[in-house]
């Protein structure tokens, strides 16, 4: 399940890294059709590549809340909570000793 949701991530992502090469391309050719200034199409290309970052950031989020719902749905625990059952196992084996 974690490698299905990964590879969803890393899909998202990777669209997300497409989008921006994607945008670099648009912004040359808003540049060559509009004549716009190197520093014109930079600015543009740096609100894009804000607005890209904000939404990889929150893709992210999306993927670590909707995680979380399926181990919790599934009743599975992470890794705090085996930890914290590792150290309980632990510390009942010290006192049957």
């Amino acid at each position: 399940m974690n490698d299905l949701i990964e590879k969803t991530l890393m899909a998202g992502i990777g669209a997300l890294a497409l989008s921006q090469k994607k945008a670099e391309e648009l912004v040359g050719e808003l540049q060559r059709q509009f004549n716009l200034s190197e520093e014109k199409g930079q600015e543009l290309l740096d609100k894009i590549k804000e607005t890209v970052s904000g939404q990889q950031q929150r893709l992210e989020e999306v993927a670590r809340e909707e995680l979380q719902k399926s181990v919790t749905r599934f009743g599975l625990v992470n890794r705090e909570e085996f930890d914290q059952l590792v150290q309980r196992i632990e510390e009942m084996e010290k006192r049957l000793k």
